[in-house]
């Protein structure tokens, strides 16, 4: 079992940064992908970025890439973003496989889920 827990949301300004933390408990050694995804109110869970830890290779959703950063460890996973619009405004959830399977976007792959960290951007 693995445990995840998000911390770090919060309401930010429109071109200000957050950094959001997934702090992982229990059998940490057998993560082999950690991801984040994110829900806005009326949507579905989307894609935000992700991490294999096999070579270290991350990957980002195009509406990310250039502001967000995923980093970390087995232990703590972290999402830098930066440069926030507030369609940003969302739920976002840390997940962790423990399987390695290809689609890193999908998340059916992902087995644990933390409880979500509200981030909220105001104009």
């Amino acid at each position: 079992q693995v445990q995840l827990v998000e911390s770090g949301g919060g309401l930010v300004q429109a071109g200000g940064s957050v950094r959001l933390s997934c702090a992982a408990s229990g059998r940490t050694f057998s993560i082999r992908t950690v991801g984040w995804f994110r829900q806005a109110p009326g949507n579905e869970r989307e894609f935000v970025a992700a991490i294999r830890w096999s070579g270290g290779t991350t990957y980002y959703a195009d509406t990310a890439k250039g502001r967000f950063s995923i980093s970390g460890d087995r232990n703590t996973v972290y999402l830098q973003m930066n440069s926030l619009k507030p369609e940003d405004t969302a739920v976002y959830y840390c997940a962790a496989a423990t399987v390695f399977r290809f689609g890193y976007s999908a998340s059916s792959n992902y087995d644990y889920w933390g409880q979500g960290a509200p981030v909220t951007v105001s104009s």
